[in-house]
């Protein structure tokens, strides 16, 4: 993380202008350059550096969301191919089916009264 820059001289000028003892103004300056030094502060660098980060793994991930779509695509399409196979299938089978049925059904009444 960055650091941010704390002038601590011209803070301490600052609050003497403003009516504050000098050892005053020195005692607040220490206290806020103390603080400074322990807050973990991000700077606009930090987070361009973040949204770079962040925009590189997101491409990654959208390659790999459309990989796997890819594939699942390919597998649909394999499916599908199989079952349209059963279903020709299923049709001639059953076409014969009908067929001898209807073979049967005229033999029994019309061959009969022949």
């Amino acid at each position: 993380m960055g650091q941010v820059t704390f002038d601590t001289q011209e803070f301490v000028e600052t609050l003497e202008k403003s009516g504050l003892k000098k050892e005053q103004a020195k005692a607040i300056s220490i206290a806020v350059r103390k603080s400074h030094e322990v807050a973990d502060v991000a700077t606009k660098r930090d987070l361009e550096d973040v949204r770079k980060d962040m925009a590189a793994r997101f491409e990654k991930v959208d390659t790999k969301i459309d990989s796997q779509i890819s594939l699942v695509r390919k597998d649909l399409q394999l499916e599908m191919a199989g079952i349209r196979s059963e279903q020709k299938l299923i049709r001639w089978m059953l076409s014969a089916l009908i067929a001898g049925v209807a073979s049967l059904i005229i033999k029994a009444f019309f061959v009969a009264s022949v």
